[in-house]
């Protein structure tokens, strides 16, 4: 999961787009904190693709708190055409190498390109093994890496007089692409392309303003921000501008999608609609499920129900409204700490500085804590033991907004295997946490509240049913790991 947006200037080739990128990937820093970057296109400059990025949030990345510095980045990397990443790693180290756009430089123009990559290659070992073994040096551990060799090789099978056919470019690589893979595109002759998997597991979305500037973006808010209306880029279509021309193509034939649910009720901006659902509607009725399949009789004066910041704040006071339970944020977020299940460092500490504690609130209280979701557990038990030994609660009751995660995810969600998944390898029991009880929001019931049809769905995390060839198959070898 990672954040891209691109930008273009259809009739004013003198604009700027480079503050539209900044604002944009400000808009998805949620979908990554690990490193931003922007190329952009300027054939008024020598070096016509010119690009920046580097290990840090998006304001440091891009100097925002520094005026001439912020200034002078708003200088060089001047365009008309620019595309942006904002990262969180799946795959590869966290090297300033890493950090998104890539940039393959070449002589001739067209085959000179930039690119920004949201999502995984579940088959990433097996590709980067087929290009080794036919001489590629792979510098990074990285399926970004991957695609760029990968697209490269398609480029370089035009000839220098043919046109740049992106329609068959990416339909060719559908063969042996296997995962998510929404696809960010500029070349040197100034052409962008934004491109949807077909099985549309990580969302796109794109717009033209007022202005005449089309821009595209991994979630709405980004747009929304901007106002322009957003429009869902479909699965298997993609977005080619030149010049002044866009067009909206399909370049694979339909297939049942794979949505992933874990966008809505996770990922996802609450200012987001994302293949036409809000992300605010599904967190409220994910509150709701919860609050209608509740069993604990809550008719006495000192519950109170706390939300786990910030994912699960729309759920929990919805399911506080239909409860009649007081709503109380007795935990705050330290917003200079990323997702802890994002963040593949330390977790213990970063979750000690994740959270302060209203203790004069919580005190002999019984205390349900909504939270979205359980992937490692490893930050459910240090928030239920903290908020009994140090805050002083008398009870606390967890209260899940999908059923138990217990099946690894390739495309695109950090948790890649079995064992490190709490309901993976264990059966959910309330001890695990120091808790009073833990109760999931039932199958019935996510579905529900994403308000989409299940076999439109990917629910692998829940379902252990993958949706691509790849998928199944780590999955049964994890499996048979475990015998």
């Amino acid at each position: 999961m990672c954040g891209i947006v691109g930008a273009y200037s259809l009739k004013d080739k003198t604009k700027n787009v480079y503050p539209l990128i900044v604002r944009g990937l400000l808009d998805l820093q949620h979908r990554g904190q690990l490193s931003a970057g922007i190329t952009s296109y300027n054939p008024e400059r020598k070096r016509i693709l010119q690009t920046h990025k580097k290990n840090g949030k998006v304001h440091e990345v891009f100097e925002i708190n520094h005026r001439y510095k912020s200034k002078r980045l708003l200088e060089d990397y001047s365009g008309h055409a620019a595309i942006g990443h904002t990262r969180y790693a799946t795959s590869g180290n966290n090297e300033d190498q890493l950090a998104q756009p890539f940039e393959r430089p070449h002589g001739r123009k067209s085959k000179w390109f930039s690119l920004a990559f949201n999502g995984n290659l579940a088959n990433y070992a097996h590709l980067k093994s087929g290009l080794e073994e036919v001489g590629y040096n792979m510098t990074y551990d990285s399926d970004t890496e991957v695609i760029m060799h990968f697209l490269s090789r398609e480029v370089q099978s035009h000839k220098p007089w043919e046109d740049l056919n992106f329609t068959e470019i990416f339909k060719n690589l559908l063969t042996d692409f296997d995962g998510s893979w929404n696809i960010a595109f500029l070349n040197a002759d100034g052409k962008m392309v934004a491109v949807r998997d077909p099985l549309g597991l990580r969302p796109m979305c794109w717009g033209v303003s007022k202005d005449d500037v089309l821009v595209f973006s991994s979630e709405s808010v980004v747009l929304s921000n901007l106002q322009i209306e957003a429009h869902d880029l479909n699965p298997g279509e993609m977005i080619v501008v030149e010049g002044e021309k866009v067009s909206i193509v399909p370049y694979t034939a339909p297939i049942p999608t794979s949505y992933c649910f874990f966008e809505w009720i996770y990922f996802g901006h609450l200012a987001s609609v994302i293949d036409g659902e809000s992300t605010y509607n599904v967190r409220e009725r994910i509150g709701e499920g919860l609050a209608k399949e509740e069993t604990l009789q809550l008719e006495e004066n000192d519950w109170i129900v706390v939300p786990v910041p910030e994912s699960s704040y729309v759920a929990g006071a919805k399911y506080a409204q239909i409860t009649g339970m007081p709503f109380v944020q007795g935990l705050l977020k330290n917003h200079s700490v990323g997702r802890t299940f994002i963040d593949n460092t330390n977790r213990q500490y970063n979750i000690s500085l994740k959270f302060t504690h209203l203790k004069e609130i919580i005190q002999g209280k019984k205390v349900i804590l909504i939270d979205d979701s359980i992937v490692r557990g490893t930050t459910m038990k240090a928030l239920v033991t903290n908020l009994k030994e140090w805050s002083g609660a008398k009870e606390v009751h967890l209260r899940i907004g999908c059923p138990p995660i217990k099946s690894p995810c390739f495309y695109g969600i950090d948790f890649p295997t079995i064992k490190e998944l709490y309901a993976g390898a264990n059966t959910p029991n309330p001890k695990d946490f120091n808790a009073d009880s833990l109760k999931y929001l039932s199958f019935s019931g996510l579905i529900s509240a994403v308000n989409k049809k299940k076999e439109d769905l990917c629910m692998a995390c829940i379902t252990s049913k993958y949706p691509t060839q790849e998928g199944t198959t780590r999955f049964k070898e994890q499996n048979e790991q475990l015998i």
